[in-house]
């Protein structure tokens, strides 16, 4: 046992380590172990570059209640109005993607398609495809259909991720967040 408050290091008397009253322990300068105890819940300091693989770095959201109508046929796509803005801390995380958002369509053969979108590169084609559709005249308006997707930006710029949608057959209307509902997306920073 050593009974002591502090332990310089030899090359000039600086206080290496400062141990208080109540077992914390301070140090200046950098630490080499070969293992760690306990759960490490409140280390702080930590660096996106120095957390593990796999490790969530960020995590942001938004969502959108506003209701967008497409009344005709149409060969591209159009935004949702659902969209979120994340700035990679490196440009080898990943982003992982999860959204949901409800569509419908009025009493026309209609067909909805959508689709995932990084900045104006498509990075889910065809998340619905052809669907929403009876084949007749009846209204029909879906749960909330669920979106989830893995992306590589690659980037360390700002990156907005956002859905689009398309009337892909018929004259009938299309609707995407249909009677108000509420659509909402997340995106995780994922360390690489």
């Amino acid at each position: 046992q050593i009974n002591t408050d502090k332990i310089a290091s030899n090359s000039g008397g600086t206080t290496a380590l400062t141990i208080a009253d109540n077992g914390g322990v301070t140090a200046s300068g950098t630490v080499a172990a070969t293992s760690f105890s306990g759960s490490g819940a409140s280390l702080t300091g930590f660096t996106s570059s120095q957390m593990p693989a796999g490790s969530v770095l960020q995590v942001v959201s938004s969502y959108t209640t506003t209701q967008v109508a497409l009344t005709s046929s149409q060969t591209s796509y159009t935004d949702t109005g659902l969209s979120c803005v994340i700035t990679p801390s490196s440009t080898s995380s990943s982003i992982l993607i999860i959204a949901h958002q409800s569509f419908g369509k009025n009493n026309y053969d209609t067909q909805i398609d959508a689709q995932l979108v990084r900045a104006s590169t498509v990075v889910l084609p065809n998340w619905l495809n052809d669907d929403v559709r009876t084949g007749d005249t009846q209204g029909l308006y879906l749960p909330p259909a669920a979106l989830v997707h893995v992306d590589s930006p690659s980037t360390t710029s700002a990156t907005t991720y956002k859905t689009q949608f398309r009337n892909a057959a018929g004259a009938g209307t299309v609707y995407v967040n249909n009677n108000s509902g509420h659509a909402k997306i997340i995106l995780m920073e994922i360390a690489g």
